[in-house]
């Protein structure tokens, strides 16, 4: 790979994995020849691009658009230029797009290029004083630029003011400042473009003074007893992730008096991701009153706008965040914290001076910023795609496996564990990879109310609602009569029997919450139960009761909750051998029932395994996979509840 390629990748992911320049996929970033440009394509984050994000252009056809005659009609030209693009690749089989800025790219005589939509620059560039205060900041060593929109107008405008600036003062502007919209910076060595970036903040961060810390604030104890409400509001043709936040900065801006500084858009970017206008409304502590005002306000944008909302500031409660993903959600709470930081960063020079309607009106009819949206902010795909789903007993075993099968599906889940350490880890491994849902671990502990409350409150304010709780969570004490103490039969009890109603009590007040609103929407509470729920253990009484105790609980819980739309079933697999409740070399089962004689003849933890397997007509024990069909099962038909579904390889049957 040629020099000027590892260049140019390296200083676009220092830049892009910066959020002050670069919020999800925003800015893009260039290399030249005398004959070829690399622009980064449509789509590609720049925090993580390669050398295949990049589209590589033919600039001899590239020069040739600034020449040429488009259509009078804006939207027509932009497709023509856009299509002339396309045609200037000289690698089409690959499918890049390249970026809207691409002419400008090519136009400015340098090396490199690189530009951002740095929040310092835009508190500058989005304020009442830009073209003033840009002149007395950097003096006439930047070409300032008034707004214009995007595309081929704004090229034709900046490359006038080039022309008049290589003719003044002979040579190539190195800054080019964007009113609301940022800044392009070019030079002919990437280290020479940091020295440019350097330069430019510390002047700003001069003229600012220290900015204050953004710091978390809670928000509303009442979430739970709202925003699943508000999720089944926005999630029109598919389920929508919610997230409800709060932080020193926002909450200045969910004053009423203040809002209206944030209530327009400063750049396009802002458009794309959020929408160009936002809900503001208040809590006053009265949930039912509260929903129904906003959905007369969600209502009311759809009709004006023609689409839902993104983003609800919620006076009382916190700022809500819409997306079709966990993903698009933290990518709004990057762009409006941008936004409220642009608002208080330009009272340094004179006040916000947000895009007008004519400019909004134009990037959200503007198809090339309606396909950015599409790559940045679709959905994932997959059996359970878009779910919020607890799945208890998450961080290992059957539960981990369960876990895992739902990510790789499309859910947000939310991992349930009182092994903090380990629970956080898998979090954070399942997140690693490049998707866009999510993992939450959230430590709890099954049997104690709070702590499940506090679960499905968590699951709330992280995702916005709740669609299958799996109550996975459970403990094996082996024993007979004579070796069974009453507090281990009490804890057994506790944890496999009653947690499972505490399960279904909290996560059942979500679910009736979102049917309430979408009639037509069906959640699952799904308890993994056993084959020991089916058929009596010998020496395993504790473990079998509750979950034969189990097994009413859902045909009981099944037949008060259906009415609405909420569906409970129990799983009963077989033996998961190769977890750690069987094959712990400590506490795991093979040695349990080694002690307590279990197995007759047993002399070894391999001779207990033996028994086991040799009572499975499918000859193994059962796998998370094998679960994860029967859930995948129960999950997607509406029309069976309160049953216990065998996976047991034939050791079990059904009379």
């Amino acid at each position: 790979m040629e020099q000027g390629i590892l260049d140019l990748i390296e200083i676009s992911q220092f830049y892009g994995k910066q959020k002050d320049f670069v919020l999800a996929g925003g800015g893009n970033t260039s290399y030249k020849t005398a004959d070829c440009l690399r622009v980064k394509a449509s789509g590609f984050s720049l925090s993580t691009i390669t050398e295949s994000g990049f589209a590589k252009l033919d600039r001899k056809q590239l020069n040739e658009i600034n020449t040429k005659n488009y259509s009078t009609d804006v939207l027509q030209r932009e497709e023509e230029i856009k299509n002339d693009l396309l045609r200037s690749r000289l690698e089409p089989e690959k499918g890049r797009r390249p970026s809207v800025e691409t002419s400008l790219h090519n136009l400015i005589d340098y090396t490199f290029i690189v530009h951002t939509h740095s929040t310092k620059v835009n508190g500058l560039m989005c304020s009442n004083q830009a073209a003033e205060k840009a002149a007395e900041l950097f003096g006439d060593d930047v070409l300032y630029i008034p707004y214009d929109d995007p595309g081929y107008i704004l090229f034709k405008v900046v490359e006038k003011s080039v022309l008049e600036y290589r003719k003044k003062k002979g040579k190539e502007p190195a800054v080019i400042l964007l009113q609301n919209h940022g800044v392009f910076v070019g030079a002919n060595t990437i280290d020479e473009v940091k020295s440019i970036y350097d330069d430019l903040i510390g002047k700003l961060d001069a003229a600012y003074g220290e900015e204050a810390p953004i710091e978390d604030l809670p928000v509303s104890a009442d979430a739970d007893k709202v925003i699943p409400a508000v999720r089944m509001m926005v999630s029109g043709e598919g389920l929508k992730t919610v997230k409800l936040v709060n932080n020193t900065l926002f909450d200045f801006y969910l004053d009423e008096k203040n809002y209206p500084s944030v209530s327009n858009p400063f750049t396009p970017d802002g458009i794309v991701y959020a929408n160009s206008a936002y809900i503001y409304t208040q809590y006053e502590g009265d949930p039912a009153a509260f929903l129904v005002d906003l959905q007369i306000k969600i209502d009311t944008y759809k009709s004006t706008k023609g689409k839902l909302p993104k983003v609800i500031f919620a006076k009382g409660l916190g700022v809500m965040l819409i997306s079709d993903h966990a993903q698009g959600a933290d990518v709004l709470y990057d762009v409006v914290t941008d936004c409220c930081r642009i608002a208080k960063l330009s009272q340094t020079f004179g006040g916000e001076h947000p895009m007008t309607p004519t400019q909004i009106q134009f990037i959200e009819n503007w198809e090339v910023e309606q396909y950015r949206s599409k790559v940045s902010m679709g959905a994932t795909a997959g059996r359970v795609d878009r779910k919020i789903m607890v799945v208890t007993g998450g961080a290992q075993g059957f539960g981990a496996g369960i876990v895992e099968e739902l990510m790789n599906h499309g859910a947000n889940v939310v991992i349930a564990d009182l092994n903090a350490e380990k629970g956080q880890e898998f979090a954070e491994e399942l997140n690693s990879v490049n998707r866009k849902n999510k993992a939450l671990f959230v430590k709890a502990d099954v049997s104690n109310a709070e702590s499940v409350q506090n679960l499905v409150y968590e699951t709330v304010v992280n995702f916005g609602g709740l669609d299958t709780f799996v109550s996975n969570a459970g403990i094996l004490r082996a024993g007979g009569l004579d070796e069974m103490t009453p507090e281990t039969f009490e804890l057994m009890t506790k944890v496999n029997y009653s947690a499972y109603f505490l399960c279904a009590k909290y996560a059942s007040a979500v679910m009736k919450l979102q049917n309430k609103i979408k009639p037509d929407h069906f959640a699952d509470i799904i308890q993994i139960n056993s084959k020991s729920g089916l058929k009596g253990s010998n020496k395993n009484f504790a473990y079998a009761g509750g979950k034969f105790g189990g097994i009413g609980l859902t045909q009981s819980f099944a037949l008060e909750l259906m009415p609405s739309r909420i569906k409970v079933n129990s799983i009963c697999p077989g033996n998961f051998f190769d977890g750690p409740l069987w094959a712990d070399p400590e506490k795991g089962l093979f040695v349990q029932y080694l002690n307590a004689g279990k197995v007759p003849g047993a002399k070894t933890i391999e001779d207990v395994k033996a028994y086991y397997e040799a009572q499975v007509p499918a000859g193994r024990g059962c796998t998370p996979l094998d679960v994860m069909r029967a859930i995948f099962y129960v999950i997607e038909q509406e029309y069976e509840t309160g049953q216990a579904v065998p996976v047991t390889g034939g050791q079990n049957m059904l009379n």
